[in-house]
């Protein structure tokens, strides 16, 4: 069985050290850090928390609650693809909750599980700031919008 060794590289270490810089205090610079780490490893898991909380002077329950406080951050894997469909009330009246739906059904995922071979991951989400273009979805960080159910299903099989 592989381990997986929960740390930055010296070129992210460097990164890092960009982010403290920017800030009067190291506490600060948590956010940019823990995305760095969800972006590198598709999740943030205990041990990535425990190594950041020492790079930044902090303790580990201070980078526990920021990681269980924000939905940007995950402590499972998401896979290489993270779908986020909005089903608030703007993207729920133009069908966004049939939409996510249609892609659980499709990938046969339940919300905030992601598929075996890890290609795939989903989460229904809240209002994501983009009502004027509902229905929408993001996929990592593209928005997609003004969707219907077959360019969701075109998006999701160019992505295969």
């Amino acid at each position: 069985m592989e381990t997986k060794e929960f740390k930055f590289n010296e070129e992210e270490l460097k990164e890092v050290e960009k982010y403290i810089s920017k800030y009067p205090d190291k506490k600060a610079a948590v956010i940019p850090v823990l995305w760095m780490a969800q972006r590198k490893f598709r999740h943030v898991p205990k041990p990535m928390m425990v190594y950041i909380a020492e790079l930044l002077d902090q303790t580990y329950s201070h980078i526990y609650g920021v990681v269980t406080f924000y939905t940007m951050f995950s402590q499972k894997p998401r896979g290489k693809y993270h779908l986020q469909v909005c089903t608030n009330v703007s993207c729920m009246l133009r069908e966004g909750d049939k939409i996510y739906q249609m892609i659980s059904q499709k990938l046969d995922l339940k919300n905030n599980e992601a598929t075996s071979d890890g290609i795939f991951s989903l989460e229904e989400a809240e209002c994501m700031g983009a009502c004027s273009g509902a229905p929408m979805m993001a996929i990592n960080e593209d928005f997609h919008e003004n969707l219907d159910i077959t360019k969701i299903d075109q998006l999701i099989d160019s992505l295969k």
